[in-house]
């Protein structure tokens, strides 16, 4: 009786958004549940480790561009900016940004409470005079930002491609929204991932340790441990594959065997071969790229590429919008 009452208590306490997502995503067809809720504690902490595989080229080229850039970003850069990162800060490419602007203020925005607190706790050791502000928030839907960067210039700061992990709609509803809690005038630097053969990309997102697979499996485990489901996480598998048509990388839980589990009471079946559809990563040329970031309200005014032109940093700035040609 007790086991059941401490089970159904941290049950009730899942954030309903996450519960929402999920019970809905086990009932669609194709069944999909949103990336974004890979990033509880073990899932922030497992992303850590696949960006330091050698599989996994987007962020050692996106930390090598922000090393070169660094100069020109800190002349480009508004005096007395808040940074407004969206995602919590990363160990290496959040202080080069630092570094390189000397910002009045640092404001990082993160679903994951505990990452974003340990996170924002090491960079305010590394930067002692720097005034941090964590928001957690889903930055998916409307962020106030902290009162204390109130009439700041900003400069929003979202690496890692992240918005590759977005439909094309979706990424634009997002840039419009950073446009408007940003502010006219405001610019963006943004991380977009490049179209490239599919012999690079497949084992960026399948690495030959395993660790992509436990991250893919981790949101299994988290409904599990938050919505007091049974599912048998040994009876899936991790599924990574180039969708060429739509120019991404997607990520699939695929059941190796016939199953039955709950999630929060609720029966579900799933036949071997079905699969969770769990992540998308698109891959932008420049064209694409640009005519994205327009259509979100940002202006790209300049851009970075390493040799390979893998990777990009576009910096991008929120001018008045136009109505006529």
């Amino acid at each position: 009786m007790l086991k059941q009452e401490l089970e159904d208590g941290q049950a009730s306490l899942a954030d309903p958004h996450f519960r929402a997502d999920v019970l809905s995503g086990l009932e669609a067809r194709p069944r999909a549940i949103p990336a974004r809720w890979f990033y509880d504690r073990r899932g922030s902490e497992l992303f850590e480790e696949i960006t330091r595989l050698p599989e996994y080229y987007p962020t050692r080229t996106e930390t090598e561009l922000l090393r070169q850039t660094g100069p020109e970003l800190g002349a480009l850069a508004a005096r007395g900016a808040a940074v407004v990162e969206f995602g919590s800060g990363s160990s290496v490419k959040t202080p080069l940004l630092l570094r390189a602007i000397d910002p009045a203020a640092y404001v990082p925005i993160d679903i994951s409470g505990d990452f974003l607190r340990q996170s924002a706790a090491e960079l305010g050791q590394a930067f002692p005079g720097l005034p941090v502000y964590p928001v957690e928030a889903n930055f998916l839907r409307p962020v106030p930002l902290p009162e204390q960067v109130t009439g700041m210039p900003k400069l929003g700061f979202f690496p890692g491609s992240t918005i590759g992990n977005m439909q094309a709609w979706h990424a634009v509803n997002l840039l419009r929204a950073m446009r408007e809690w940003l502010g006219d005038g405001a610019r963006l630097l943004i991380g977009m991932d490049r179209v490239k053969s599919p012999d690079v990309l497949v084992p960026a997102y399948d690495d030959a340790q395993g660790i992509t697979a436990a991250f893919n499996l981790n949101l299994l485990e988290r409904i599990n441990r938050e919505l007091d489901g049974t599912i048998p996480v040994e009876a899936f598998r991790h599924v990574a594959l180039w969708n060429d048509d739509a120019a991404r990388i997607e990520m699939h839980l695929e059941a190796v065997r016939d199953m039955a589990f709950t999630v929060e009471g609720r029966p579900f079946e799933m036949a071997a071969g079905e699969t969770i559809h769990t992540e998308n990563s698109h891959k932008y040329g420049r064209n694409g790229a640009r005519m994205l970031l327009r259509a979100g309200g940002w202006t790209p005014i300049r851009e970075w590429t390493d040799d390979n032109d893998w990777f990009a940093l576009i910096l991008c700035e929120a001018q008045p919008l136009r109505v006529a040609p």
